[in-house]
Formats: structure tokens, C-alpha cells, sequence
């Protein structure tokens, strides 16, 4: 078991770690003696996360598709930090819109399907290619280990429901593009995994009604119930530690295969 890693003293960047997703990957990091840098919007918790949760922690307001606040957070992460071992992309947006409404014969926003695209396939390009940058330099371990780039995908790139044209062509982006960044980066010992959660008790489902979020708790056939973020970062921390784990793509979603 010598080559199974430990995040204990890793540096990781992580998107959208303001909230949901990203803040447990935070927390869970943290917990498990990782530093971790949170890149989210300015107007995000990400700041009061940050000091929330101490010195091993710091706040870089960015938008994912932008090169200057990207680089700017990579910059901070080694600043503070020292390096970059692993970075995280948890941030993404979503629409609900048909392709074409007929009883209004409205198409689908173009501005809309591209706003999506561009936020969580551009942005988390544009944090894999920058975030390697660093990684590269890092001196390599008996394995060759240099780094470890975790993606977030979605149940909906494989089972896209009605309305999510935008949203699954996004994720499935991302699913697509996993094996060959995974292959690009196998010379410098960087991994790259994806993850693609099921139905998971984040911000956007905690604003439904009770009603609906049972309702959609009873479609996942075990556990039966929503996903906890802990359960997701938990999860990424087991990756950033398997060196064997590259090029893959794990549903995280209690079984369930959704509906039209």
C-alpha cells in the first residue's frame, strides 16, 4: 500500500467552494489537514467561508472563465500556500428550457445555451489548463505523482430530462473531455477524474418545497434519499489519495437513472 496517497499536507483549489459541493470539498480537506484555496464569485460566501474556517484557508473572488482571476487564484494558492497538489471544479449554472415552446413559438435562448457552455465547459477548461501550469513544477513522488484534477459532471450528461438541453450538453462536455485531458497530462503524473452526482442536497435543491424534494428523494432506489455534500467530498478526497484512479468518470448517485 506504499503508493496510496494521504491529502494530509496538500494544496487544493477548489471552484465554487462558497457553497454546496464546493464547501464540503473545502471542509472535508481542511478536516483531513489539506490547505485549500476557494475561488468563487465575489458576490459568493466565499470570503466568509474562508475565514470562517482559518489560516489553511483563503478566498480567491474569480470568475472560472475568466484567464486573469483564474491565474490570480492559482498565484494566491501558491503563495500562501507554497504549491498546488489538486484542484476541484465544483462551479457551474443551469437553465430549464425546452428547445423549442410551441405554445409560445419561442426557441430556446441561444444566449442562454451558450451562457451555460461557456461557465461549466470553458470554465472548467480554463481551471484544469491553468491549475496544471503549477502542478507541473511540483517535484514528483515515487509514482510520478504531480498533481490531481477532479471534474464535476452530472447524472443529467447520461440521463438529460426534459428541459436540460443546455445543462446536460454542458456536463456531458465535460464527461467527453475527461479520458483525453486525463492522457495530455499522464507525462507529468497528473490525473484527471471525474465525478457525476445523482440528486444532492445543495443550495438549488433546498429552495424547493418540502413536497418535491421527498418526491425526488423517493426516485433514488438506495439510499433513498438525497445526497449529503459531505458524502461528495468525501468521495474526492478518496480520489485525490487512489493513484491508480485516472481517466474515469463515477456516478455518485444511489443507482437511480432518471426520468424523461
Amino acid at each position: 500500500m506504499a503508493n496510496i496517497r494521504s491529502v494530509k499536507g496538500m494544496v487544493g483549489l477548489v471552484t465554487g467552494g462558497g457553497s454546496g459541493l464546493g464547501r464540503a470539498t473545502v471542509e472535508r480537506l481542511l478536516s483531513q489537514g489539506a490547505s485549500a484555496v476557494i475561488l468563487d464569485l465575489p458576490s459568493s460566501d466565499g470570503h466568509k467561508v474562508a475565514t470562517a474556517l482559518g489560516d489553511r484557508c483563503a478566498f480567491a473572488p474569480a470568475d472560472v472563465t475568466s484567464e486573469s482571476d483564474v491565474r490570480a487564484a492559482v498565484d494566491l494558492a501558491k503563495e500562501k500556500f507554497g504549491r498546488l497538489d489538486l484542484a476541484v471544479n465544483c462551479a457551474g449554472i443551469a437553465v430549464a428550457a425546452k428547445t423549442y415552446n410551441f405554445k409560445k413559438d419561442v426557441p430556446h435562448s441561444l444566449e442562454d445555451f451558450s451562457r451555460v457552455v461557456t461557465v461549466n465547459v470553458a470554465g472548467t477548461f480554463n481551471v484544469i489548463r491553468l491549475a496544471v501550469g503549477e502542478m507541473g513544477k511540483n517535484e514528483p513522488d515515487a509514482d510520478g505523482h504531480r498533481g490531481c484534477i477532479i471534474n464535476t459532471a452530472s447524472v443529467a450528461a447520461f440521463d438529460g430530462q426534459v428541459g436540460q438541453a443546455a445543462y446536460s450538453a454542458s456536463k456531458g462536455a465535460i464527461v467527453g473531455m475527461t479520458l483525453p485531458i486525463a492522457r495530455d497530462l499522464a507525462p507529468m503524473g497528473i490525473r484527471v477524474i471525474t465525478i457525476a452526482p445523482g440528486l444532492f442536497s445543495t443550495p438549488l435543491l433546498a429552495g424547493l418545497p418540502e413536497k418535491v424534494r421527498n418526491f425526488l428523494a423517493r426516485q433514488v432506489p438506495f439510499p433513498s434519499r438525497l445526497g449529503d455534500p459531505a458524502e461528495f467530498a468525501h468521495l474526492v478526497t478518496s480520489i485525490a489519495e487512489n493513484p491508480m484512479l485516472n481517466g474515469e468518470v463515477i456516478r455518485l448517485d444511489g443507482a437511480i437513472r432518471m426520468q424523461p
